[in-house]
């Protein structure tokens, strides 16, 4: 795909040419001269057929895992989460060493690939929350903690301006990615104080499925409000909010 340059910004077609917008900019590309119908059953088209078979599951399963956090998501996302989650999702995809190429699969697959990814890129958890904090999981029990020591947020939170409290969030998630059933319990904290004072220590436990074999997925977060006259309000639309899968049990 090429990108225009010039002072002259085209729109539309152009012989098998077509110039369009996106937030990259001005973009062109070329049209495609194959046809579906030759893709889906020419042999040479084989290993494409294959590659979109697997494309196809990991964009379904990064659809479920989304969905299995649709309310931490809403304010907690960048433009290319999808599409970097997809190609993440890929990978796991294509790491299953049992299936044949084009039948490989996420349970076959390394789940654990997807740990410490970030929701949203403009807002990493990695650089937003500096204080230490342990994980764990249990499969037996069917939970999932995360423990954070006490710490001062003037130094261990990195808020943004205007941010004047933060909140942590949890979430633990059991996900079918055969049958697209999943279990997903939240927590967070209340709303605290970006100051000098240190926090209390804060205990997560998100509860699943007990016993379960899906994969199972730790997430934490933070996210950001401003106090107007006592009450807290979301700053700039969760624009500098963080989640990470910062847990894998595949």
């Amino acid at each position: 795909m090429a990108k225009q340059k010039g002072i002259i910004k085209l729109e539309g077609t152009i012989g098998d040419i077509t110039f369009f917008k996106s937030k990259d900019g001005y973009l062109a590309r070329g049209h495609n001269p194959v046809s579906g119908a030759r893709i889906a059953t020419d042999p040479a088209f084989q290993r494409t057929r294959e590659n979109g078979r697997e494309f196809g599951r990991a964009g379904k399963a990064g659809k479920l895992l989304r969905s299995a956090l649709r309310s931490l998501l809403q304010n907690t996302a960048d433009s290319r989460m999808v599409s970097r989650l997809t190609t993440e999702m890929l990978k796991v995809v294509q790491a299953d060493a049992t299936s044949q190429r084009g039948e490989r699969n996420v349970l076959d697959g390394e789940t654990e690939l997807l740990s410490g990814f970030e929701f949203n890129n403009d807002g990493k958890l990695s650089t937003t929350l500096l204080a230490p904090f342990s994980t764990s999981i249990s499969r037996t029990e069917g939970t999932l903690t995360v423990d954070v020591p006490a710490f001062v947020p003037e130094r261990m939170v990195a808020a943004p301006a205007g941010a004047s409290h933060f909140k942590l969030v949890c979430a633990g998630a059991s996900i079918d990615f055969e049958t697209g059933e999943y279990v997903t319990d939240e927590k967070s904290s209340t709303e605290l104080p970006v100051n000098s004072t240190p926090t209390a220590a804060i205990h997560f436990n998100c509860a699943v499925m007990p016993a379960s074999t899906k994969p199972l997925f730790l997430l934490l977060g933070i996210s950001f409000y401003q106090e107007v006259n006592g009450a807290h309000y979301p700053l700039k639309n969760g624009a500098y909010n963080a989640l990470q899968i910062v847990g894998v049990a595949g």
